[in-house]
């Protein structure tokens, strides 16, 4: 959740904001529950925008996140009848909480609003390209995923996320130079991420190389432990115990 995490912080920083909004930021992330319950009050009292921002916070750090991403898009709308520039930043999380979600057409839905909006710069634009790219592999439509992917590379050329998802869709379009130099690129960021070694033995079983496959899963299985990138990467190991 970096990128919520960034945008959330970048809306706040655009304009001097009154006490309240950092008081409710803050409730809002140290005791998430109080924090629903002040910014639903700040919300009935006019706090608006801000309100429902600070209120999405409180439900993201609840890991409710389709009730937060009703906030932000509450807080987006406000926004747009308000002609303020964070409308856009407010989509973006909306759409980054819809992912989260499981909910890959609403998340769509707030990321084209947000992108449509052309105020989005720099990491803030690069993210929610990734994670519009993210909604379109979901719905299978992969040309249009690389597009948006190959944008946020341009933008968020530092997030191993971006490079991870691209290599995983070069790989499954078949295009396994691509994959093999992106994969790299993520390694190089987050080595120590399971789900880059996963992916790091997909393409390297995809190349035929035995050895670097083995070698990726078992760094995957170390890393992940026993979560469900680990029993991925044991499943995927298991097909060399009669070699």
């Amino acid at each position: 959740m970096f990128f919520l995490l960034l945008s959330l912080q970048a809306a706040g920083a655009a304009t001097a904001e009154p006490p309240r909004y950092a008081e409710c930021m803050d409730l809002a992330s140290a005791d998430p529950a109080a924090g629903v319950l002040n910014a639903s009050r700040w919300r009935i009292d006019g706090g608006g925008m801000l309100a429902r921002q600070c209120l999405g916070v409180a439900y993201t750090n609840q890991q409710k996140w389709a009730a937060a991403a009703g906030a932000f898009e509450e807080a987006a709308r406000d926004a747009e009848a308000a002609k303020d520039a964070r409308a856009a930043n407010y989509w973006a999380q909306s759409g980054n909480a819809w992912l989260a979600a499981g909910d890959a057409a609403k998340a769509r839905r707030a990321l084209d609003a947000a992108l449509a909006g052309g105020s989005l710069s720099g990491l803030a634009l690069g993210e929610a390209h990734l994670d519009r790219a993210r909604a379109q592999v979901t719905a299978g439509e992969l040309e249009s995923a690389r597009e948006d992917i190959d944008k946020a590379l341009v933008e968020a050329r530092d997030d191993p996320l971006g490079w991870l998802l691209s290599a995983t869709l070069a790989r499954r379009q078949g295009d396994l130079p691509r994959a093999h130099r992106d994969i790299a690129e993520a390694l190089k960021r987050a080595g120590n991420d399971a789900s880059v070694q996963l992916e790091a033995g997909n393409i390297a079983a995809s190349e035929r190389d035995e050895a670097g496959a083995r070698a990726a899963w078992g760094r995957a299985v170390e890393l992940g432990q026993d979560g469900p990138v680990a029993e991925a990467a044991r499943k995927a190991l298991a097909q060399f115990s009669g070699s």
